[in-house]
């Protein structure tokens, strides 16, 4: 059966949005991969294990800490800048506190810069891995485990880098279901003892 001209175009028109659909929710996973392989925009690459080679240069590397708009908790950096050598594992530390009567989530967001430096900054543990949950009144310090891989001496734009600056935004996130659950049972439990 042959369509005629405008359910042609109809037809071309559905499949323009479903092809534009696909490329939208496929941009997502495969611009995080993009930057993960490449250090675009300050990725940085997660490392099993150390480096197997440390070299005698060193490098400074700086901490950063800031907080999305309205995320309640205080967030900083222990120490502020390390000079370490380049394939040497380095260990800091940032502090974070939650001053509210209230438990919150929060999940970290990070880059380094400059942009050079990404693709050769491997965390090998880090808090911002995985969501973060502080009850009221709570102050942790949280690792990053971290080492600059040695063939940024060896890059064309990485071997002028001579400071990194790694930068982390807390963002307040939903607490987890079980977190969610825990604190309504509590309260329905208070409701319960005051009638």
């Amino acid at each position: 059966m042959a369509l005629n001209a405008p359910q042609k175009t109809a037809a071309q028109l559905v499949g323009v949005v479903v092809v534009m659909g696909a490329l939208a929710w496929a941009s997502v996973p495969f611009y995080d991969w993009f930057c993960r392989v490449t250090g675009f925009g300050g990725t940085t690459g997660v490392a099993t294990a150390g480096s197997d080679e440390i070299l005698e240069k060193t490098i400074k590397v700086r901490f950063d800490g800031s907080k999305d708009r309205g995320m309640p908790w205080e967030f900083k950096p222990m120490v502020r800048e390390m000079e370490i050598k380049i394939g040497e594992t380095g260990l800091a530390f940032y502090e974070a506190y939650n001053p509210t009567d209230r438990p919150i989530a929060g999940q970290a967001s990070y880059n380094v810069t400059p942009y050079a430096a990404g693709a050769f900054f491997e965390k090998i543990a880090c808090f911002c891995f995985e969501e973060q949950v502080l009850q009221p009144g709570e102050r942790v310090q949280m690792p990053v485990t971290f080492f600059v891989d040695p063939e940024i001496v060896d890059d064309r734009d990485g071997k002028y880098v001579h400071t990194i600056t790694l930068s982390y935004t807390f963002y307040e996130i939903d607490l987890p279901e079980g977190y969610a659950a825990l604190e309504t049972g509590e309260n329905t439990g208070a409701e319960a003892n005051m009638n």
